[in-house]
Formats: structure tokens, sequence, C-alpha cells
């Protein structure tokens, strides 16, 4: 059995560890961080059979544990209030064959900044440590580089949410990289990784999982049918094409401990040249360090 690097968060560094605790969660136990399965709230789920519809189809993929993730943003106003009550209303149908939290697509608006600092546990994933990030297509000031560095400093764990998809990211990937070496995680959506957004964000998703840049899968689902809330799909091919301990990492290992509010137990060592140009960089490092009692 493979063993795990798990890690140990810095404000602005990472390093990780290497330590051999012999865990292993089959793909029947898989966790999803980013989905819009919550009725109502945005353009995500338009009713509770919708969501009721989702739930099942998650159950029936292997999916253990949701988190609701509506998007905050000024074309969807964030209200915890409401986030929770619908949350309540979909867990008290699926008691026991589905486990239901809550989060949300958290915008780098100025609104939404200034609300964080009062109020993080808001807007986190299951109230914990760990924050989705989404940025906008059309533009991403360099002030937001600073914003999150600033949510680092308040103990934030920044994860940035299909870069994939983003095609200003995908044309500046050294922005992602960045982001990355300061701290913050990438979030691709499963579905990329099989087509489904189209070559361009299938083949950036390769190249950044040759690069060790990607630290979760997640559905970012919609509904039931164009925006489906599966996963196995994309654990079977990421397990075939790259191994099992990888479709592991970013399906059950990472979004478990991000549920949890825990380090990621894999978090590799982005190379060098990662990010520098439009080349394929080299494969991540795989050094290991140790725990100094």
């Amino acid at each position: 059995m493979a063993n795990r690097a798990y890690g140990v968060f810095g404000h602005v560094s990472r390093s990780f560890v290497v330590i051999s605790l012999g865990l292993s969660y089959p793909a029947s136990q898989m966790i999803d961080i980013h989905c819009h399965i919550l009725p109502g709230l945005d353009d995500g789920a338009a009713s509770v059979e919708m969501a009721c519809a989702m739930a099942e189809m998650a159950i029936a993929d292997g999916i253990t544990h949701v988190i609701g993730t509506p998007h905050a943003s000024q074309n969807h106003p964030f209200v915890p209030e409401l986030v929770h009550q619908r949350r309540d209303e979909i867990q008290a149908r699926f008691e026991g064959r589905l486990v239901l939290a809550t989060g949300c697509d958290f915008h780098l608006s100025f609104e939404n900044l200034q609300e964080i600092r009062h109020d993080a546990a808001r807007f986190t994933l299951n109230q914990k440590n760990y924050l989705l990030v989404e940025f906008a297509d059309y533009s991403i000031p360099q002030s937001l580089d600073q914003a999150l560095h600033e949510l680092q400093l308040a103990g934030l764990r920044p994860i940035v949410t299909h870069p994939e998809r983003n095609p200003l990211i995908r044309s500046q990937p050294d922005r992602l990289y960045r982001w990355l070496r300061q701290g913050c995680y990438a979030q691709v959506t499963a579905q990329s990784l099989l087509g489904r957004f189209g070559e361009a964000a299938r083949e950036v998703t390769e190249l950044w999982l040759d690069a060790g840049a990607v630290h979760f899968l997640a559905s970012d689902a919609h509904n039931a049918t164009s925006r489906p809330l599966r996963l196995k799909e994309a654990f079977d091919q990421l397990a075939k094409t790259r191994g099992e301990d990888l479709a592991r990492a970013l399906l059950v290992d990472n979004p478990l401990a991000a549920f949890e509010g825990r380090p990621l137990p894999w978090v590799p060592e982005l190379p060098d040249d990662a990010g520098l140009d439009g080349s394929a960089p080299r494969a991540p490092r795989r050094r290991k360090r140790f725990w100094l009692f």
C-alpha cells in the first residue's frame, strides 16, 4: 500500500512530509467539494426535486459526501441562513445515505472580501478553513494576488476552482503556479478530464496533472443532465492512466481532508520550471521529508 504525503500548511509557503499510515479508501467513498445541489439559490438545482435527483445520482455513483457550494457573487447573493435551511431540507431526505455540508463558490469581489474578514466560516467548506475561490473569465487584476495572500494570513486555505475552464488562467499559467507556490490549491472539474468542457480544458488538465498542480477533482454539478453529479468515470480514467493512488488522492483523500479541515495528504512539490513558459514541465519531485520529534 502506497505511502501518503501529509502537508504542513504555512501562510505563504508550503512543505510536506511522508508518513506511512496505511490509509486507503475505495472509489465508493468519493467526496465532492464543489457542487450546486442546493435548490433555488443560484444557477444550480432549480427545485427540491432536481436536488433530490442529483443526490440519488451521487449515491449511485459512489459519492458519500457532498458540499453544496452556491455562488457568492453579485448575481447570486449569499445568505448563509438560507443556504443551511436548504441543506437541512435535502439532508433530511437522505439521512444515512449521503452526508451534505455547505460552503460557497466565493467570487473575489470587494464586498465579499470585506464580509469574509468578519465571519470567514459562513463561506468556508463545511465551516472549516478551506475556501473555494472563483476568478472571473474576463479580468483578473494583479491586486487579487494580494487578496489571496491576505486570505491565507487570516488562516484560510484558498482552492482555485476550475482554472482549466478559465481562458485567462489557461493563457497565463504562470499566475496559477504562483498562487500554488504561495500555498493555494487547485480544483479541476471532473468533466474537464473527460473532455466535456472542450479540448483546451482537457489538454491543460492533463498538463497540470503531469506537473502535480491539481489537488482536487470535483463535479461542479448544476443539474442531473448537462452538469451531472458524477465522479466515478473520472476516477476510473485517472486510475487507468495515472494510477489508483492519484485517483484516490484527488477524489477521496484530499477532499476528505478539506471536508474535515485537515492538512491535505497529497501535495506534490512543483517542478522549478512549472508555469514559466508554455512547454510541458518536468514531473513533480517526490522528495521525502520527515517529522522530527
